[in-house]
């Protein structure tokens, strides 16, 4: 017993200096595997040194996400493990969804889908699986509200852990869009014909409706006039530069100024910041907030995806991808001690209720999904 736990020490002092950044990627690995091999270390994931995957698939958003979730949890676990973490990367969620479908089962594994509204999309196409909870004890930090969301669709069970949250608010360049102007207007900036050609948006349906119905001045989870929803789509598509595909090309052109508005996830308006441009963000009355999740999908090695989420959800890595990819983490702020960077994020409820957050109404935009994706496809060509 002794010697376990000086072994289990000894795991988490290495993997404490690597994350504060007192040993670089190429030591940690080094000093961990020299460990296992002269000392037989019993690391929380020795259990499956032996275990029949050899890898795991992971499929995310790419960019400084997936260099953050590689950095601090795919190098470190897989040096733990011997398990290898294969990561993909995709620009949208309808995207991933036809490579999963045309897939063999057990080909993907877990993917970091956005919104409660995939995970209901997958489970209803028979995607899901079940995890075995007892293997992710550090679900235990997450917020409760986050959580309980993700249990109705499956019955009580899991299919996935949340992960991080943020909100899709407005970005825009303050050389050419003061504060006052941006409160002022709001979303009505996006169909502001003063900045045609400077103005931009994420082609995806969902959004462009959420933010036409703010723009018609209804409910986004209750629209009644869907006709002046169209319209305002259509003014906005008429005024801007283009749409974008991904969190690169969103950081692209507010950073090479082609644009100077547009609505944006409140991670990559950070990084922005970050790199020292002047954009700022808004979250408007009604403005969207998201969470994201870690989806294990229907085939995949169960025992390895559950520790690999487990150890993702550990509170040092957590924190670190959320400072690498600028989202707060799904942790409660209540049960676990965040730092000050984490605080400071865009969207970061210290409350850990994400009670002033708007968030699609899956049962809605479910239920309308066919309908309105198919009309925004043929809007979106322009008629």
């Amino acid at each position: 017993m002794t010697r376990k736990m000086d072994d289990t020490t000894r795991y988490h002092r290495l993997r404490e200096r690597y994350l504060n950044g007192d040993l670089d990627r190429r030591n940690f690995l080094g000093l961990l595997g020299a460990a296992g091999l002269a000392y037989g270390v019993q690391t929380p994931f020795a259990k499956y040194a032996h275990a029949a995957a050899e890898q795991v698939r992971f499929d995310g958003w790419g960019g400084v996400v997936s260099e953050a979730f590689r950095e601090y949890a795919f190098d470190p676990y897989t040096a733990a493990t011997g398990v290898n973490v294969v990561d993909g990367t995709f620009g949208g969620a309808d995207e991933y969804l036809s490579r999963v479908k045309a897939s063999q089962p057990g080909e993907f594994n877990i993917a970091h889908l956005s919104g409660v509204f995939d995970y209901v999309r997958y489970h209803n196409l028979e995607l899901s699986s079940e995890l075995n909870e007892a293997n992710i004890p550090n679900l235990g930090n997450v917020i409760p509200a986050l959580v309980d969301v993700l249990r109705k669709p499956t019955g009580g069970s899991l299919s996935a852990v949340p992960y991080d949250y943020g909100t899709t608010g407005l970005a825009y360049n303050r050389k050419y869009i003061s504060d006052e102007e941006m409160q002022e207007k709001g979303a009505m900036l996006l169909i502001d014909p003063a900045y045609k050609g400077k103005i931009g948006g994420w082609g995806e349906w969902k959004t462009r409706v959420w933010y036409a119905a703010l723009q018609t001045g209804q409910n986004p989870n209750g629209i009644e006039d869907v006709d002046a929803v169209w319209d305002a789509i259509r003014a906005h598509r008429d005024l801007a530069l283009k749409y974008w595909s991904s969190g690169a090309e969103l950081m692209s052109l507010l950073a090479e100024e082609e644009i100077y508005v547009t609505e944006a996830w409140s991670g990559r308006v950070k990084a922005l910041q970050d790199q020292g441009h002047d954009i700022g963000y808004y979250d408007p009355p009604g403005g969207l907030g998201w969470q994201e999740c870690l989806f294990v999908l229907r085939g995949s090695p169960m025992p390895e995806c559950e520790e690999l989420l487990n150890f993702m959800l550990e509170t040092e890595t957590a924190i670190a991808v959320a400072e690498g990819q600028n989202y707060p983490p799904a942790l409660d702020p209540n049960k676990v001690e965040l730092t000050d960077k984490v605080k400071a994020l865009p969207a970061f409820d210290p409350s850990g209720t994400l009670a002033g957050l708007n968030f699609f109404d899956p049962p809605y935009w479910n239920g309308k999904e066919a309908e309105w994706s198919k009309t925004f496809g043929r809007v979106q060509k322009g008629y």
